[in-house]
């Protein structure tokens, strides 16, 4: 039997999702009583979220799944302004039509997650631009500035890194905890929303949402964090070497803010073996006893269980079938050595393919290097490859003549990282 009443603090709990909460007690009995309204706030500062994101977005799934109705708060409005946890220095501003099209961006991640609609635990999106936008300088000032001390926000992380380190914190930025906290006391009254969750490093705003709401309504608010994760060996979460590991992978889009399924599956059956267990729980849906017979897995069988962990993950961002389709590659590629047209496609021009490119520039605009300067160096140190042949000479010709019998060219670099390049007329 489980520690808690309610089904969702159980879970929550169980599978690693909780690292705070204001009132945990209180907030089980409401959750087993009836049905709790709970948000989890994104600002738009990106076309896509990444993986670092997932523990939020899961965790509002597992509320849904447990008879909860999980509110997804875009952050239009907060956007404009900059959060300044965890930075050192300030976000750079976006417009609006910057801040639109990012929004547009994320809210189809989440349409792989939660199932939006009209009823009483279907999930909504709402923009805090609704409210902020309109709210009136000197009346606002007037009703909320006398509930927050500046004497209490210094102590706030947040602030206290851009303090320490000299670095600038503008007035504009100061204001961003006020206005998160504002964000509480507007979906509270418009929706019954009850409860504000995020990552640890949002227990400040979080707590400040929960007080402003007893201080002027003298309503019961919780507030819940997840832990920050990163790897065992230290690395931040969804960042990889060539960059963040998207969750969009809309190709048509700005390619800087998508990453195929294929990526996507290899990142997480690259996961390292400590991590297993633990990305099992948070990340997939598998049931907690059979998580721990795969993590119990010793030698070469913890690649069974980081396969099943990269099926799972990317069944449920990209779809069954491309989670398939990316295994059946990856396997065919690493542990048969054949090429397949599953792996990522590069299309370049036929007339410079017929014309010959340079091995050092090929691999730049294959995106299997960030620089011309960067491909020289992978060449000169033997980590580059064409079609599973070392490649020697960084000026070497590259083009149509090495096409095999598939009229693609195969380039890999490192392990992990292969393209195959396909003439576009």
């Amino acid at each position: 039997m489980g520690t808690y009443k309610s089904n969702f603090l159980n879970q929550a709990v169980e599978r690693g999702f909780v690292h705070q909460c204001t009132d945990m007690d209180s907030l089980d009995s409401q959750a087993a009583d009836g049905i709790v309204t709970a948000y989890i706030g994104f600002d738009c500062t990106a076309p896509s979220l990444h993986a670092g994101s997932l523990v939020s977005i899961m965790l509002l799934r597992l509320l849904q799944q447990t008879g909860h109705k999980p509110i997804v708060l875009m952050g239009g409005g907060t956007t404009k302004v900059g959060d300044p946890s965890g930075k050192d220095e300030s976000r750079r501003l976006l417009d609006n039509e910057a801040i639109a099209a990012n929004m547009a961006g994320i809210q189809q991640v989440f349409a792989k997650y939660l199932k939006f609609g009209d009823g009483p635990t279907d999930a909504i999106m709402v923009n805090n631009a609704d409210w902020l936008d309109e709210l009136q300088y000197v009346p606002f000032l007037r009703d909320y500035g006398p509930l927050f001390s500046v004497n209490r926000m210094l102590t706030f992380d947040s602030v206290k890194l851009r303090l320490e380190r000299e670095q600038p914190l503008t007035f504009l930025e100061f204001n961003y905890m006020i206005l998160q906290a504002y964000d509480f006391i507007e979906l509270h009254k418009r929706y019954g929303c009850s409860l504000q969750m995020g990552g640890s490093d949002q227990w400040g705003n979080i707590v400040n949402g929960v007080d402003l709401g007893r201080r002027v309504d003298g309503q019961a608010l919780f507030g819940l964090t997840t832990p920050l994760l990163t790897t065992s060996s230290g690395a931040k979460m969804g960042k990889t070497a060539d960059g963040a590991v998207w969750l969009n992978n809309d190709m048509t889009g700005d390619p800087d803010f998508n990453m195929s399924s294929y990526d996507y599956w290899q990142y997480w059956r690259n996961t390292e073996d400590a991590d297993v267990g633990r990305f099992l729980r948070l990340f997939s849906e598998i049931p907690t006893d059979e998580i721990a017979k795969l993590e119990s897995l010793e030698g070469t069988e913890i690649n069974d269980a980081k396969k099943t962990l990269a099926d799972h993950i990317t069944a449920l961002c990209h779809g069954v079938n491309a989670a398939r389709d990316a295994r059946e590659t990856a396997e065919k590629t690493f542990e048969h050595g054949q090429a397949d047209a599953g792996l990522p496609t590069v299309g370049l021009p036929d007339q410079d393919l017929q014309r010959g490119i340079a091995a050092f520039e090929l691999l730049y605009r294959a995106g299997l290097s960030q620089s011309n300067s960067e491909a020289r160096r992978l060449i000169r140190g033997g980590g580059a490859r064409l079609n599973d042949a070392v490649i020697v000479d960084e000026t070497q010709t590259i083009g149509s003549q090495d096409m095999g019998e598939h009229g693609t060219l195969k380039l890999s670099v490192g392990k992990k990282r292969y393209v195959l390049i396909q003439p576009q007329s």
